[in-house]
């Protein structure tokens, strides 16, 4: 199973600058490949100037690409309607190069309708344009030129320059949230990302199982890929792991109150009212995993069983108030306690 860690470069102390934020997540990041990690999922989060600086992921993960020999670099999401993707493919063929083909592209919309307004790029249009934009990027990754004639996008002989180090192009996964998406992910045979907040991780089975079913009846190979964003904590003992990990996961669940209110997503809409009322005991039940390195491990093998997942994205600090020391001290127990036993 892949073990990866789902970072946003989280301003981790109060008032923390820009530039110390960054400084501060690159080292942990390097902190990360020296403890055996697989890979490092680069969040895109825009107009949360409080949360985070992580706007700009490509930009990110050529920093890394530079700081690291090993480590796979991916996007978690890249959101694709807001791009333009003949440069997308240019700068990620380019972090591809650089990195000597450790480049894995995350894709998505994104549940965010403001960072869509801040673009000037309407909501409503980010299923065309995601889709639109996807087909372009794989021509201009694979064809040595290209043209199209799409909706929002038209190009005539284009060339995309460098080609990428991996052929035919870098592995490419997509989000999945609404309940029409992952039938339609496995008829097209990509590898999905799936991610719980307002629902439960039991009730990821039967989305993925409509994505599994698409996927076969299309004739693709195998069975698809499941990779699971999941907000993890660890600590030495269970008890300490609850404790450390309470305040910023409820955190989490407020700020998550205030996002569900103006989502795109129906059934994130319609799983507000539980939300708004929900206990640490039961967020504990079915949405996070905390514990100690044999909980946590028992209850990744029991999602490994039950969901057949084939990687997990590591949420370490949802909520974003865990401190930097606690929460690298997580990440060094999934890597050195929790993940040799998945070898």
């Amino acid at each position: 199973m892949e073990f990866g860690w789902y970072h946003e470069f989280h301003r981790q102390v109060e008032q923390q600058s820009d530039a110390d934020a960054f400084a501060q997540a690159l080292e942990q990041v390097v902190e990360a490949e020296r403890w055996g990690l697989d890979a490092v999922w680069l969040a895109e989060i825009h107009q949360q100037a409080s949360r985070s600086v992580l706007s700009a992921p490509l930009t990110v993960a050529a920093a890394i690409a530079a700081r690291t020999s090993r480590l796979k670099i991916g996007t978690g999401v890249q959101v694709l309607p807001l791009c333009h993707p003949l440069r997308l493919a240019e700068e990620t063929a380019t972090i591809d190069q650089i990195s000597r083909g450790r480049l894995l592209l995350g894709a998505g919309r994104s549940g965010n309708p403001r960072a869509y307004a801040a673009y000037g790029v309407p909501y409503a249009e980010s299923r065309e344009r995601f889709y639109e934009t996807l087909d372009i990027l794989k021509q201009a990754w694979t064809q040595p030129s290209f043209s199209y004639a799409g909706k929002y996008w038209q190009f005539n002989e284009a060339r995309a320059v460098p080609r990428p180090y991996q052929q035919p192009h870098p592995p490419i996964r997509i989000a999945g949230a609404s309940e029409d998406t992952f039938p339609v992910l496995g008829a097209l045979g990509y590898p999905l990302f799936v991610a719980v907040r307002s629902g439960s991780l039991s009730g990821l089975a039967p989305d993925l199982q409509a994505y599994r079913d698409a996927y076969q009846a299309a004739g693709h190979p195998g069975k698809g890929g499941v990779y699971l964003r999941l907000s993890l904590h660890l600590a030495d003992t269970d008890a300490r792991a609850l404790e450390e990990a309470e305040p910023s996961v409820m955190q989490g669940y407020r700020t998550l109150t205030t996002r569900l209110e103006g989502s795109p997503n129906a059934r994130r809409r319609a799983e507000l009212e539980t939300v708004r009322s929900i206990t640490y005991e039961q967020v504990l039940r079915d949405k996070v995993v905390v514990g100690s390195p044999g909980h946590v491990a028992e209850r990744l093998l029991q999602l490994h069983r039950e969901l057949e997942i084939d990687g997990i994205l590591a949420e370490l600090n949802f909520g974003g108030a865990i401190p930097a020391e606690l929460m690298m001290r997580s990440l060094r127990l999934l890597c050195e306690e929790v993940k040799p036993r998945f070898v």
